[in-house]
């Protein structure tokens, strides 16, 4: 025992591990268990009950593939070749006939479009400053310039779509690159296909609007917030633990209450247990303004559906400006004790100016300072009204608005003519980057096309569940039945194993957040078969060295170590297989890749590990004879 103990410490930390990254799992089950059974308003309040709850074990439990829940796949492209289009000067026919054999071979080939690009224009032996930049700039300057744009547009387009599936409350959506055009979307749960289109192909909306007055903001939310106390409202209050969970920051109430309140009610407040505090300020306990006192609220992500359930009350309505809107940045400002938190901020419902005025944008370092920057350039009637909107509010502050979503809210330093702005504040050149994506994509000249569309009804994907189960199960049975009746004792040694390790593949499932998808129950049901290959290869070697009378022990140490290495090879290679079946498969086939590679991983532990350490205990304790068939 003493020999073994610290590989039974692994193998129990081990399974302890993989039962904390499968309760969230068991738990989202059994919410969804319970909602089913409630109707009408007792399931409505449920949901607020339990909200975070709810919230954080569908975060963390095991995902299913829209085969499995039914929702929608979109392949998407960015059309490149358009934008490089509408960019070109002094176009003409021989343009026009370049572009259309551009296209022809595009439509066939899955190589780089500036590449085919390139290849045109040097087959005609024409210079690319004839139709972009200027006449002096060799073509790979110009080359290497459009292929920068043409990155750009793609990821301008994977943004804006984010963005709206985000807002539009998609869970789990999926989003990802597939080459240097295409976008691949999938939206568990989705069915309305008309409505996806929409949101996935209409124009961006890019806004410039005028945050209000911080005195303006602060009056406001107080009133909001009294208004509420006196109705005795208390949706922020289910519980002690939800309180305790979406506290924002110590001392952001104490600095909130002091710019209404006296300082000895604020100290008071800050006093108060969470409970108390939700009680007294049901709305400034969930958006509690900037320290700093700039206009902004912060809001945890668990409170942010709250927030704007109230801010869309009718009643509420009524106590707020006429010309105010609050909206959320798109972005977590912070992370405090593993809670996200949000700005909100209150603007003036008219825009000042849209994103259709912008004709360019480009992030860069300014030198004289050593930070990024972005800087702005608007045409010729932006340009005018820029000049005229800056100079009458200098010292406010101007947020960015695209879909709903506040991106950036810079201060207005002065007056700006000439329709070129530069923006600061950026933490580093990846968000001021990020900020010049969102510029350009109001006008995105780059238009985007749907090349397929596959929809699975939720009925379909029950359907899907049901096979798979069927198929793991009998998989299952019959193996387990054939170990147990032909290496009894070691078969069913084997198959405690086989349990242990199905239960890791679904644990590391949970971890790395992997989606479950049918492909992936194959890969399980071909790990079962493999996991036992293993014990076989074992025990068969043991009951080689048992027929030449050597002992219990020194058979099953020789039994392992002469069929170890042929394990591990044939373990490795499917294990390798697995790797590039996943990096050059695309969807079912990388699901099948993940499951594999996963239990391949597994099974290494588990039949060569645990089920060794359970003979040698068995041994230990006194067994002279472990049948194996």
């Amino acid at each position: 025992m003493k020999k073994n103990r610290g590989k039974l410490f692994i193998i129990v930390s081990t399974f302890a591990l993989a039962l904390y990254f499968l309760y969230p799992t068991y738990r989202a089950y059994n919410f969804e268990k319970e909602l089913s059974t409630r109707v009408g308003q007792d399931s409505a309040k449920y949901v607020v009950d339990n909200e975070i709850a709810i919230r954080e074990s569908k975060a963390k439990r095991i995902k299913l593939g829209l085969d499995l829940q039914g929702g929608m796949r979109v392949v998407m492209e960015v059309n490149v070749l358009k934008m490089l289009e509408q960019i070109a000067k002094n176009k003409d026919d021989q343009f026009a006939l370049l572009m259309t054999d551009i296209a022809r071979e595009a439509q066939t080939s899955d190589e780089n479009i500036i590449t085919i690009f390139q290849r045109a224009f040097d087959a005609k032996q024409i210079r690319l400053s004839r139709y972009y930049g200027s006449l002096r700039e060799d073509n790979d300057k110009i080359l290497k310039r459009l292929q920068d744009e043409t990155d750009k547009a793609v990821d301008r387009a994977m943004e804006i779509i984010r963005n709206r599936v985000d807002q539009y409350g998609v869970s789990e959506p999926s989003i990802q690159k597939q080459g240097g055009r295409r976008i691949i979307v999938e939206l568990p749960g989705v069915s309305k296909e008309d409505e996806v289109r929409q949101l996935l192909q209409g124009t961006a909306l890019l806004e410039f609007k005028l945050m209000k007055d911080p005195d303006i903001i602060y009056k406001t939310m107080e009133a909001v917030d009294k208004y509420l106390a006196g109705k005795g409202y208390n949706d922020s209050t289910s519980s002690a633990d939800t309180t305790k969970k979406t506290a924002a920051p110590k001392n952001t109430l104490s600095a909130l209450t002091s710019k209404s309140d006296t300082a000895s009610n604020a100290v008071a407040d800050a006093q108060k247990s969470p409970e108390q505090q939700a009680k007294d300020h049901p709305f400034l306990f969930l958006a509690r303004p900037n320290q700093q006192g700039n206009g902004e609220a912060y809001v945890s992500e668990n409170d942010k559906d709250k927030v704007m359930r109230i801010l869309a009350r009718p009643d509420v309505q009524k106590i707020l400006p006429s010309d105010m809107a609050f909206y959320f940045s798109s972005k977590h400002l912070f992370i405090n004790e593993g809670v996200k938190y949000f700005s909100l901020y209150a603007l003036k419902k008219t825009p000042e100016l849209t994103g259709t005025v912008v004709i360019n944008a480009q992030a860069t370092i300014d030198q004289s300072f050593n930070q990024p920057i972005v800087t702005m350039e608007m045409n010729n009637e932006g340009s005018r009204e820029w000049a005229r909107i800056t100079g009458a509010n200098i010292n406010k502050r101007m947020a960015i608005v695209l879909d709903d979503a506040v991106f950036s809210a810079p201060n207005i330093r002065g007056k700006i003519t000439g329709g070129r702005s530069q923006i600061e504040g950026m933490a580093n050149i990846e968000e001021a980057r990020l900020l010049e994506i969102i510029l350009k994509a109001g006008a995105l000249p780059a238009p985007v096309d749907i090349m397929e569309q596959r929809s699975v009804g939720p009925s379909l994907g029950e359907d899907s569940i049901l096979a798979g189960t069927k198929s793991f199960t009998y998989a299952l049975i019959i193996t387990v039945l054939f170990m147990m009746i032909y290496y009894r004792t070691g078969g069913a040694v084997a198959n405690i194993a086989l349990f242990i390790n199905v239960l890791f593949i679904f644990a590391i499932l949970a971890a790395f957040g992997g989606t479950m998808t049918l492909p992936g129950i194959a890969g399980i049901v071909l790990t079962i078969g493999m996991a036992v290959d293993a014990n076989v290869l074992i025990y068969e070697r043991i009951r080689e060295e048992l027929a030449t009378h050597k002992a219990l022990r020194a058979a099953i140490d020789a039994g392992y170590g002469k069929a170890f290495s042929a394990i591990l090879d044939s373990n490795v290679t499917t294990f390798f297989s697995g790797v590039v079946l996943y990096q050059f498969g695309t969807g079912p086939v990388q699901g099948f890749a993940l499951t594999l590679m996963m239990g391949v991983t597994a099974n290494l532990f588990t039949a060569i590990v645990i089920t060794r350490v359970v003979f040698e205990i068995m041994v230990e304790r006194g067994s002279t004879e472990i049948n194996f068939g």
